[in-house]
């Protein structure tokens, strides 16, 4: 189809984004190289010297829980480690050989660093794999820095950290405004909201985002109620449980993923948020879910993170931990990222380059057009959803259909 218009977008009404914690892509789709070599995952000539000098390949050997403890080190100076392979020079090279060594700094055991290269096989990921291959998988969607989860998930936020790579809480900084700020004060206004989980995992961006604005926050349950009612907002932010703890009901056990939480728990959550839009024929054939993941979490990825615009912000080389600044000109460790929607061919698979800022761009285009101030990086980020509606190239309009899919996937929950 060379012309005309394009029906997916033109009834697009929600955009949903649930964003896990702490896995890399290799780590949980990294297998599906083997059935599609367009998806650039495992292959047997990937692997990382130990510390012994030993080459450790990538192995399908990921379990559950129980094997990443302790939690793999994902802090701004592991991850350069990891990336670097712990060269320090000035004209050093990325190589993504330091992931081993970085395990073992945290229990001194060689056996146990190699399990960092582990990968899950697909049959064990049936939720997120199942996705991935009938809907669009994303090649090339990073971190937005190469460092922990607040500061990355900043960049979903506001398309900017402002200069935080820790984990310390990022206060507002004008004058960048949220995604959820942005729409609610629109006009015409638009309707956004982010769930968190429950009071007890309540989220993380409560301490910045709050400021008055109660309408902007739900829960899971909220959430449900919400998709099952046809009242989602136009834009929805979804936090998963981020710790193990009792309810009047019983235990909620973490979904989140992070390691070592139970990974089976999240593709339980994942199935939740999209058989709840699914259930619904009308917001089901209306929205686009887009499923990613924070940060790699200290596990292993074979692809170098690319260069990218640098911020307005630059972190001190105290900052980092590794005696440089960071101009945030680089981008993280890549992670999973699967788009869902019924107007989606199956088995897309996207190569062009994405990050967390990559989030408010896209949300902000599709549905407010021109927004200014944003931060460089968020300005030069590509996005996921074109809202020029005449535009039927596959390869930028990734709901691409004339007519809607009825043979997307179901799960049991």
């Amino acid at each position: 189809m060379a012309n005309g218009s394009a029906p997916g977008l033109d009834g697009l009404r929600h955009i949903v984004v649930l964003m896990m914690e702490n896995r890399s892509f290799d780590h949980m789709l990294g297998s599906l190289s083997a059935d599609d070599p367009r998806i650039d995952g495992i292959t047997s000539a990937l692997s990382n010297p130990d510390t012994t000098g030993a080459k450790v390949n990538a192995q399908p050997l990921a379990e559950f829980q129980g094997q990443l403890d302790p939690d793999p080190d994902h802090h701004f100076p592991a991850v350069d480690l990891q990336i670097f392979g712990g060269d320090t020079s000035d004209n050093r090279t990325a190589n993504m050989s330091g992931f081993v060594k970085s395990y073992f700094n945290q229990r001194r055991d060689v056996q146990h660093s190699q399990k960092i290269m582990y990968y899950f096989p697909k049959e064990k990921l049936p939720v997120l794999t199942t996705l991935a291959t009938e809907f669009a998988v994303f090649n090339r969607w990073f971190a937005s820095i190469p460092g922990p989860t607040i500061c990355n998930r900043a960049f979903a936020h506001y398309g900017t950290s402002f200069g935080r790579v820790d984990m310390n809480l990022v206060y507002i900084n004008e004058p960048f405004k949220s995604i959820y700020s942005r729409l609610i004060n629109a006009s015409p206004k638009h309707t956004s909201k982010l769930y968190y989980y429950d009071v007890a995992s309540s989220t993380m961006e409560i301490v910045n985002l709050l400021q008055n604005q109660p309408e902007l926050f739900g829960t899971f349950d909220q959430f449900l109620g919400d998709c099952s009612k046809g009242q989602l907002p136009d834009y929805s932010f979804i936090e998963p449980n981020y710790s193990d703890h009792d309810t009047d009901s019983g235990e909620e056990l973490a979904n989140d993923q992070h390691p070592d939480h139970n990974v089976q728990a999240g593709e339980m959550y994942i199935a939740q948020v999209y058989m709840a839009i699914k259930r619904n024929p009308a917001l089901w054939a209306s929205t686009a879910l887009l499923v990613v993941y924070d940060e790699h979490g200290g596990i292993y990825d074979h692809v170098v993170p690319p260069a990218c615009q640098a911020d307005q912000f630059t972190a001190t080389a105290n900052d980092t931990g590794t005696g440089r600044e960071f101009k945030f000109d680089r981008l993280g460790v890549r992670v999973p990222a699967v788009l869902i929607s019924p107007w989606i061919q199956k088995g897309t698979v996207v190569d062009r380059t994405f990050d967390h800022a990559s989030i408010p761009a896209t949300v902000t285009k599709f549905f407010m057009g021109d927004y200014a101030p944003r931060s460089p990086r968020e300005k030069n980020a590509d996005v996921f959803l074109e809202p020029n509606t005449q535009l039927v190239d596959s390869n930028r309009n990734l709901l691409s259909l004339t007519s809607m899919r009825n043979d997307c996937p179901e799960f049991d929950v």
